[in-house]
């Protein structure tokens, strides 16, 4: 047996796979050593094909092909200062009505070439402002807002002021605030009219949560009454997360203090379904003896026995639109109208 030398026990080092660095990675200099062009006519065919010659666009993206290149998106990231990500903040993931806005956000964004990272807030300022700290480290292209806090906490950030972001479910107090919504007060004052209207002189209205949107319905249920001459029969609010079962104990403190109320206006379709299912536990006709109104128009109000009056708010069309101001925004167009309200629909049913 011969002895090894020196150099035979030497290692070999292996050839790397295709690729220019250690970790195997195609970049885009391979795919232009590949396609026979440069480095920038490859990075201009992905972001403006138009702009390459169609031979040499045939010859890029068949070399992106055969090598499998995958763009680098954190190194886009740190050549512009921003990411293709939108951050979006909504105070719940479990709720109906923020579920169907992250719907019409996805759908828009998807067309858009953007992504978007979802903060629940739970109704808690430090939890916005944690969420906001912690999206702005990722540099996002822009923010989509559930709330007028939420844009106050990102405005108090200098280095925030120039991210584009907009506001959604309420609407600004003006064009120089973009948001997408409708008027939660004339909402709340059109329930409070149609009631008048039916003839309801002792309503009542409970309301949970108690965030700005529940007070602004409030105000203008209290301004619909007041116009028509009726005061409110009693007000119950509690400071806690809406459920249907709280609808049923609300109403019971409601009927405890007032028992000839006639009408309740409850601020969300939870509580109006909770009111509507303590009324047939305790006998009370409805809408005989007790009118009921809800907000929202969840899919299961129509559905209830009676059906529920309730508001048709445009929860889809909230974040699809909202969605594509943002990215108008980013692309530098004009925008006319920075304050867009999309409406509310009274749906009058059996409950009222």
């Amino acid at each position: 047996m011969s002895k090894r030398t020196a150099q035979d026990s030497k290692s070999v080092p292996l050839p790397l796979p295709k690729g220019s660095r250690a970790t195997g990675r195609v970049t885009i200099t391979d795919v232009a050593a590949e396609a026979g062009v440069s480095s920038m006519t490859v990075s201009r065919a992905l972001k403006m094909p138009e702009l390459v010659q169609e031979q040499s666009r045939e010859r890029i993206f068949a070399a992106i092909e055969k090598l499998g290149y995958v763009p680098n998106q954190a190194a886009a990231t740190l050549a512009s200062a921003r990411s293709q990500v939108i951050g979006v903040l909504v105070p719940s993931l479990t709720n109906a009505v923020f579920i169907e806005t992250l719907s019409g956000i996805r759908d828009y964004l998807a067309e858009a070439g953007y992504q978007f990272l979802i903060g629940e807030t739970g109704y808690a300022r430090d939890k916005e402002a944690q969420l906001i700290s912690t999206y702005l480290a990722h540099a996002p292209a822009g923010f989509l807002l559930s709330s007028s806090e939420q844009h106050e906490i990102l405005q108090s950030r200098p280095a925030s002021r120039a991210i584009p972001a907009v506001r959604m479910f309420d609407l600004g107090r003006s064009n120089d605030e973009y948001s997408v919504g409708f008027s939660q007060t004339k909402a709340g004052y059109a329930v409070a009219r149609h009631l008048a209207e039916r003839g309801y002189q002792r309503p009542a209205f409970i309301a949970a949560q108690l965030d700005p949107r529940m007070m602004k319905r409030r105000e203008g249920f209290r301004k619909g009454l007041q116009e028509a001459g009726i005061d409110p029969a009693v007000e119950v609010l509690l400071p806690l997360p809406t459920t249907v079962d709280m609808g049923a104990q609300l109403l019971r403190r409601v009927l405890e203090v007032r028992p000839d109320c006639d009408a309740v206006f409850c601020c969300n379709d939870d509580l109006a379904l909770g009111a509507l299912f303590e009324c047939q536990r305790q006998g009370i006709a409805v809408p005989g003896q007790l009118a009921i109104a809800g907000f929202n128009d969840l899919s299961w109000a129509a559905c209830a026995t009676p059906s529920i009056t309730t508001v048709i708010t445009p929860r889809y069309d909230i974040g699809y639109k909202s969605a594509e101001m943002l990215i108008r925004q980013l692309k530098g167009e004009d925008i006319p109208k920075g304050r867009l309200d999309l409406g509310f629909e009274l749906a009058v049913r059996e409950s009222t």
